[in-house]
């Protein structure tokens, strides 16, 4: 599968942003996806990931209650809605597609997109 995210910007701290990411293929719904975000000099890390039903959801603590992950397996899209940002978003936003369980780990899923970039000014 390969997956194609966009929606990133340039936004004030407050602000929001509605990231998509669409994968091509006929099987979307087999697969459970993940966001994830690279800031620059750190490591990737883990922002939400759902089911492939999109019952289930997972949010890294520092953004629950502002971000929420959503899916079309209609529209083959994967959404990230993200409130009130902060500095601290800003990053490369990557989403993956995984055949297992909706986890927070790199090693849980098999496809990445080339990501979006975000950036939150103070």
């Amino acid at each position: 599968v390969q997956l194609q995210a966009s929606g990133g910007g340039l936004v004030q701290a407050g602000g929001s942003l509605r990231l998509s990411c669409v994968a091509s293929g006929r099987t979307f719904s087999t697969y459970t996806m993940g966001w994830f975000r690279q800031a620059p000099g750190k490591e990737r890390e883990f922002v939400a990931s759902i089911s492939r039903n999109g019952v289930g959801t997972g949010y890294f603590d520092s953004v629950k209650g502002r971000f929420t992950i959503s899916r079309d397996n209609v529209k083959n899209t994967v959404y990230l809605q993200i409130n009130i940002l902060k500095p601290e978003d800003t990053g490369v936003y990557y989403c993956a597609a995984g055949t297992g369980q909706y986890g927070p780990m790199p090693d849980d899923y098999t496809y990445w997109g080339q990501g979006t970039q975000v950036t939150v000014s103070s």
